[in-house]
Formats: C-alpha cells, sequence, structure tokens
C-alpha cells in the first residue's frame, strides 16, 4: 500500500530519518546545485544509517527504462536495502515515463528512490505526475537571491548548533561571496572552533579578513565598469592574497545577475524609488546606485555574451581549465571588452 504524503521539506534543514526516505521517493527539483547534492548526501547518509552494508546505485534519466530501473531496485545476494539515485531526470524517455509513474505510486519499502531534475521547463509535465503521487516528497533547491545569502548563512550556522549574528552573517557573504559550498564551509568551520559564543563579526574578519579585503566582488565591479587596468591589478592582488578562483566567478555572476535584474525592473517600473528598485532587484540599498551607473554601459546582447563568459570561466576554474590565473584574467578582458 502506499505510504501517506509526507509534506515538502526545506532543503537545508537537517537530514532525514530512514523511515522518510525508505519505500519513498524523493523528488529533488530546481537548478541550484550545491543543495540538490546536500540533500542527495543527506538521503544516503540516512539509508546507511538504517543499513550500513545498504547498497548504492546510480543513474541517469536518459537511460532509465523498465528493466534498468527494476535491476536497480531489485535487493542483491549481500544487501535487501538500496539507495538509488537517478540524475537528470529531465532527460527521461518519454517511453519511460509510465514505467517510473508506476514504481513511484507503489516503491519497494527497502529502496530510497531519489529523482533528480535540474530545473528548466524541459520534464516538466512528469515532474506535475509524480507530485501527484502519495509516496513522493519534493525538496526545491532554488537558486536563492542576493538578499538571501546571509539567510542562509545564519540557517547553516543553526543547523550546526551555533549562533550568529546578522551582521556577522552579512560579513561573511561580502568576504567569501555567493559561492553556497564555500560559504557552508566558512560557518562550519567557524562553528567548531569557536564553539560555545555567538559568531560576531570580529570572528569573520579573524578568519576571513584576507578576504574580505581582497573582495573578490571589487575585481567584478571594475570589470563592468569597463575598467580593464583597474580589474587586472585587483584580480592580481585578490588572487596573491589567497582568495579562491571560484570566489571570482561567484562575484562576477552575481555582478551580471545584477545589472540584468536591475535593467528589467527599471524598464518595467521607470521612477521607482530606490529602495523599492532594492527589493525588486533583491540587494542591499547601497548597491542600486554601483548598478545604475554599471548598466548604462550595458546593452542586452553584451549582457548575455558576458554571462556566457562567466559560466564558461567558472566551469573552467572548477576543472575544465589547467590555469585558473589565466582564465580569470581572460574573463576580465572579455567582461571589459564588453562593455561598451
Amino acid at each position: 500500500m502506499a505510504a501517506a504524503r509526507t509534506p515538502a521539506r526545506p532543503a537545508r534543514q537537517a537530514g532525514p530519518a530512514p523511515g522518510d526516505v525508505l519505500g519513498h521517493v524523493t523528488l529533488v527539483t530546481g537548478k541550484e546545485e550545491f543543495l540538490r547534492e546536500r540533500t542527495v548526501g543527506a538521503v544516503r547518509a540516512a539509508v546507511r544509517s538504517h543499513d550500513g552494508e545498504a547498497e548504492m546505485a546510480e543513474a541517469v534519466g536518459a537511460d532509465l527504462t523498465l528493466g534498468s530501473l527494476g535491476e536497480l531496485s531489485a535487493p542483491s545476494l549481500f544487501s535487501s536495502t538500496r539507495c538509488v539515485v537517478v540524475r537528470e531526470l529531465e532527460h527521461l524517455p518519454e517511453e519511460s515515463v509510465n514505467a517510473l509513474l508506476g514504481y513511484a505510486g507503489a516503491p519497494a519499502e527497502d529502496v530510497a528512490l531519489v529523482l533528480v531534475h535540474s530545473g528548466g521547463p524541459k520534464g516538466s509535465g512528469v515532474l506535475t505526475k509524480l507530485r501527484k503521487l502519495g509516496p513522493v516528497t519534493e525538496v526545491k533547491t532554488e537558486e536563492l537571491k542576493p538578499s538571501e545569502f546571509p539567510q542562509f548563512v545564519a540557517a547553516e550556522a543553526r543547523m550546526l548548533g551555533a549562533r550568529m549574528d546578522p551582521s556577522a552573517a552579512n560579513a561573511l557573504v561580502q568576504a567569501v561571496g555567493h559561492d553556497l559550498r564555500a560559504l557552508a564551509a566558512a560557518v562550519d568551520q567557524l562553528a567548531h572552533d569557536f564553539p560555545d559564543e555567538a559568531l560576531g563579526e570580529e570572528r569573520v574578519a579573524q578568519y576571513f579578513g584576507g578576504r574580505a579585503e581582497a573582495k573578490s566582488f571589487v575585481v567584478a565591479d571594475a570589470a563592468f565598469y569597463g575598467k580593464r587596468l583597474e580589474a587586472l591589478e585587483e584580480l592580481r592582488w585578490a588572487l596573491d592574497n589567497g582568495t579562491a578562483s571560484v570566489l571570482v566567478t561567484s562575484a562576477f555572476a552575481g555582478s551580471a545577475r545584477g545589472i540584468a535584474r536591475f535593467k528589467a525592473a527599471t524598464s518595467r517600473g521607470r521612477g521607482m524609488r530606490d529602495a523599492d528598485l532594492a527589493r525588486e532587484v533583491g540587494v542591499p540599498p547601497w548597491k542600486i546606485r554601483t548598478l545604475r551607473d554599471q548598466a548604462k554601459g550595458w546593452s542586452d546582447d553584451g549582457l548575455v555574451a558576458a554571462i556566457r563568459a562567466v559560466s564558461q570561466a567558472d566551469a573552467d576554474v572548477k576543472g575544465a581549465a589547467s590555469d585558473a590565473s589565466y582564465t580569470l584574467e581572460r574573463l576580465v578582458l572579455t567582461i571589459a571588452a564588453l562593455r561598451s
């Protein structure tokens, strides 16, 4: 008999219990890759806590058939408990949809099935049908708005049993940037090194002051202003002082998104006050003046090209390229040149 439907839970919540995932289907949706992977890891951890010998299996949606799904979920000679992760659900073949829905409506009791959809409209019909099934629990992992990153930091601290001042959360975001992995690692370090005290700005400055002074977002701001030489100087200073390459690309991505959102908001509502614009764009009010100045030199086509360049550089510094410094210098030159 199908289990009763479990309400959707936040993606950053403490891990589920074995009974929440075994005999159930966990549907993970959204574009935020870090939160998707955290949810997958939490399901695996719950299964292992129930059975240390449980088997772990993976597949991609494009390869899923009735036969392969049966093989993935069938017990083996070594363990009857399994955790099956199907990634890229958006690429599920049409002929496999009914087989997956049939299984998801009555999953095996000793199997935890995790279906990961990377976001976007493709495969939305399958998601709609899955959401109607009792054993399916959806975990949404949408990308955060700039104004939500301090909330993420504070939630990370609470999850670890730590207390963090709002000002400290803001300072950490300014120092580390908008990379969720880096922010989570920073909070984890602070929480474990200072377990019995409220985490304030002084602790953030003590551990991440070098990054705060380097300010990868200063590099991005200079590049998006078209100040090529200044951006290159700031980049070299930041890298020489230990700023991670991924934080630089994260800052560039944030600048590109901010300009795009500002242009969209001003085109919809001319004459808006800065405070209203800040809420619409999702940035602090002081950032609006910077975005207004930067946006004057950016066309829609230029922004599209910039976003593509940032995306490629981000992939390169995460492993696709051998020289991260060269990749970032090339990104600076590209962005500065694109500003008309």
